[in-house]
């Protein structure tokens, strides 16, 4: 039980932040390489949402 709860905890601490940064590098290469196209923008999309997984705190008198 304890084994399997530090793999997810790795995995969320050090997979998934490598993994947005190596998809935003990787986005980086094709646009300077072929320029702007679907493949890029799925990649940049990507990253973005798994960025995005972690819930924004609430704030009690805020207007967002």
């Amino acid at each position: 039980m304890i084994p399997n709860l530090i793999r997810r905890f790795v995995i969320m601490a050090v997979a998934v932040p490598v993994a947005i940064a190596g998809a935003r590098k990787l986005s980086d290469v094709v646009e300077s390489r072929r320029g702007p196209n679907r493949a890029s923008r799925l990649l940049r999309q990507g990253a973005d949402t798994l960025q995005g997984f972690r819930k924004p705190k609430r704030r009690r008198f805020s207007f967002r």
